[in-house]
């Protein structure tokens, strides 16, 4: 059987705290219970908790100052604040001290049971991550490639399976996505370690050059040549050879490269000499070569030849889940690099991390924290140490939010040839928005990881009204948030 989870109550009405302990215990959680800060303090150090829920006014203590101990001295463990005496930026004082959520007195007994079930679970899922950080260090080769995401997890089992494969290997993807990092990864994974790794981003050079540095050449092959060179291809020999922007390359070099990945065979430029090489060659582009094929702009055959195994690298805005894992990683680096000491970004800020496009991907998102950290005047970074674009990107989509999972018949426009009179058939104007209206709710949920204030504060809904209409709409239900979705 599993031991109970263990709570700290921190509350100085004794009375009230006593109540609820034992409510607690017959739901199956082990409480201890403290009365003021002190107390509080003495049993953290004696005992581990795994969640620790206080009240905000602890006789003439000010509970926040618990909250900001416990996120120093015992980070692991999540906190609830309740108080009775809310104000708008209360929560975000809270939320910014280090609690993952503030409940207002009187609790409702499902509410508090929710709350306890989602800090139990991100506690679970922080050190899920922690516990993936450390087994990505121990993973050679892709000990700089952070993600949770179930496209990449699949991309690290391809990359194990595939690495000692004598056939070459197509990344594509968008820039910043990190195809030159899994090229790496895959060599460090196989037999050809040892060897050298060399990478030729091809639309760097003409034609002309890039035959040089792919092939070498010999001396008088054209002006300036003035002695032999050898090409990447030779130098790579026992090792891998990554072809970066391999769309950009002119038909005469396709054909080149063709025969080369066929027969490991070439002669450098103005030379006569064939020369053998054991060069394993993976490949990649953010082109779309399928279409290239169509309109002849890359040959077929090359194309077949290159495209044995395919690996897709997905966009960042498709794995926003990672946005948080990457940004602590570039967020450490950055911090100590620059040496300055940050806690890391705020709630809204990481909102707005998360609801952009991000164009540039995981690249665009480092520059970012790191211009983030470098331009910083407070330990905790907000939404004003973003760029513009960030902002802007953000802000039009929050706007848009509306547009997220409409039922048939709605739409976000609000012109009137969006509006279809057939969902109005057989019910109530209440009843047909209830379905549009549950998405959007869901939606932001799941956007704030089922955090109740940031949603209502998104949603402009105190958060009594969004417990509310989470009761009536059947969001409440704590097996919603391991849904896939």
């Amino acid at each position: 059987m599993m031991p109970a989870a263990s709570i700290l109550l921190v509350d100085d009405d004794h009375h009230l705290a006593t109540s609820l302990g034992e409510w607690l215990a017959e739901e199956g959680f082990e409480t201890h219970l403290a009365g003021t800060l002190e107390d509080a303090r003495q049993q953290l150090r004696q005992h581990a908790f795994e969640l620790v829920i206080t009240d905000l006014r602890l006789g003439g203590e000010d509970g926040m100052t618990l909250v900001s101990d416990v996120k120093k001295h015992h980070s692991d463990t999540p906190v609830l604040v309740m108080t009775g005496y809310a104000t708008p930026n209360t929560a975000v004082e809270a939320v910014r001290a280090g609690a993952v959520d503030l409940l207002t007195k009187p609790v409702i007994d499902d509410e508090l049971l929710l709350a306890i079930d989602r800090a139990m679970n991100q506690r679970k899922i922080e050190a899920e991550n922690e516990t993936l950080r450390r087994q990505l260090d121990q993973r050679s080769g892709l000990e700089n490639i952070l993600s949770h995401d179930y496209r990449m997890m699949k991309i690290f089992d391809v990359i194990d399976s595939v690495a000692d494969a004598k056939a070459s290997i197509l990344i594509t993807g968008e820039n910043g996505t990190g195809k030159s990092m899994i090229a790496r990864a895959i060599h460090n994974r196989c037999a050809r370690r040892s060897g050298p790794f060399i990478e030729v981003a091809c639309g760097a050079l003409p034609d002309t050059l890039l035959e040089s540095e792919l092939f070498g050449h010999v001396a008088g092959a054209y002006t300036g040549a003035n002695t032999d060179r050898r090409g990447k291809f030779e130098l790579a020999d026992g090792g891998t050879l990554f072809l970066d922007e391999i769309a950009t390359a002119t038909p005469a070099m396709q054909v080149k490269l063709l025969r080369v990945l066929q027969e490991l065979q070439f002669e450098p430029l103005g030379g006569m000499e064939t020369r053998s090489v054991d060069t394993r060659v993976i490949l990649a582009t953010n082109e779309n070569l399928d279409k290239a094929v169509a309109d002849g702009s890359f040959r077929q055959d090359l194309y077949y030849r290159i495209n044995v195994v395919n690996i897709v690298l997905p966009s960042l805005r498709e794995r926003t889940g990672d946005i948080p894992l990457l940004v602590d990683h570039f967020l450490r680096e950055a911090a100590e690099t620059a040496g300055r000491d940050i806690d890391g970004f705020d709630r809204e800020a990481m909102k707005c991390l998360q609801s952009y496009a991000w164009p540039g991907n995981v690249r665009q998102l480092e520059n970012v924290v790191e211009r983030a950290v470098l331009l910083a005047t407070d330990r905790v970074l907000t939404k004003d140490d973003l760029p513009p674009d960030v902002l802007g990107t953000s802000a039009n989509q929050h706007a848009s939010i509306g547009s997220v999972g409409h039922s048939p018949g709605v739409t976000a426009s609000s012109g009137p040839s969006s509006f279809n009179p057939a969902i109005l058939d057989g019910c109530s104007l209440r009843e047909a928005l209830e379905g549009p209206e549950r998405e959007i709710i869901l939606h932001s949920l799941r956007r704030h990881n089922w955090n109740r204030a940031a949603t209502a504060d998104e949603l402009e809904i105190n958060r009594t009204t969004l417990y509310k209409k989470m009761k009536r709409l059947g969001l409440d239900d704590p097996r919603l948030q391991y849904a896939n979705h």
